[in-house]
């Protein structure tokens, strides 16, 4: 490992747990049907790593009909976080080495592990202006890989003067933004959008932490017209709980650094575990 916390040979790349090839890594340049889950690790240790094991879980059922028990999954991050410096970003994906392209994967697949670690990451600092897209993703339950709409969409919100892009569906209802989950205050309670989006793991932190401590939250749907109502707005994702964002569309939304605060305070209270 090299001393340099910043060099690409500081980090992993395991396969099942391993150090992968070039050519194992090479017959994944296209592959596209896999998922994943993305998680900051400090100090060698996780938050939530039980969410982020129960994501990996149900998608892998959900694409492949079948999962690999938790234990091997972890004993995977384990290996890659030990060859890492103690702060690290963390991927992991899960895929068929059958591929995509096929109707079954058959008597012979088995499902795969590919940990990469890099850089830690905090994310921005904001307040971020968001542009308003009709979209919605595929099995949009599922953090999956191959989505090109996401860096398009940014790409092209920062084209017209944004930060980034939120969607909403056919029907007008906020859903997620391009990498983000989305979370808004009414003044009294902490209000999810209620569509088909993915629930993020450090969104399933602040919900279960937000309920220990006692913060109202609400669940509903919620379109551009209704933003004047509310009284602050950030996005969140596995880099931080909690950016500010002071425009969806052209819609100014209120800054609310007690509601920061808040989802802050909640997400430094989930406990941090060594995989």
């Amino acid at each position: 490992m090299s001393a340099n916390p910043t060099s690409p040979d500081a980090f992993a790349v395991h396969l099942d747990g391993r150090d992968a090839t070039a050519a194992e890594l090479g017959t994944l340049a296209f592959a596209g049907y896999a998922h994943f889950t993305a998680m900051q690790v400090r100090g060698h240790r996780v938050r939530a790593l039980d969410l982020h094991l129960a994501r990996l879980r149900g998608a892998s059922l959900e694409l492949f009909g079948e999962a690999l028990p938790d234990a091997q999954i972890t004993a995977y991050l384990r290996a890659a976080i030990a060859q890492s410096p103690p702060d690290a970003s963390l991927t992991a994906t899960v895929y068929s080495q059958e591929g995509e392209y096929t109707a079954s994967g058959g008597d012979s697949a088995r499902l795969r592990v590919l940990v990469r670690t890099g850089p830690p990451s905090n994310g921005p600092t904001g307040p971020l202006d968001l542009a308003v897209v009709e979209y919605e993703r595929v099995a949009p339950g599922i953090k999956h890989v191959g989505e090109i709409a996401k860096t398009y969409y940014l790409r092209r919100a920062v084209a017209e003067g944004f930060d980034d892009a939120a969607f909403a569906d056919r029907k007008g209802r906020l859903s997620e933004a391009s990498i983000w989950n989305l979370a808004f205050w009414d003044g009294e309670a902490v209000v999810w959008p209620e569509a088909e989006m993915l629930t993020g793991t450090t969104m399933g932190i602040l919900r279960r932490q937000l309920d220990r401590i006692g913060v109202p939250q609400r669940v509903r749907e919620l379109t551009v017209a209704e933003l004047p109502d509310l009284a602050g707005a950030v996005v969140m994702n596995s880099w931080t709980p909690a950016v500010p964002v002071h425009r969806i569309g052209t819609v100014a939304i209120p800054a609310a650094p007690d509601f920061l605060d808040t989802l802050r305070r909640a997400y430094e209270a989930e406990p941090q575990t060594s995989p």
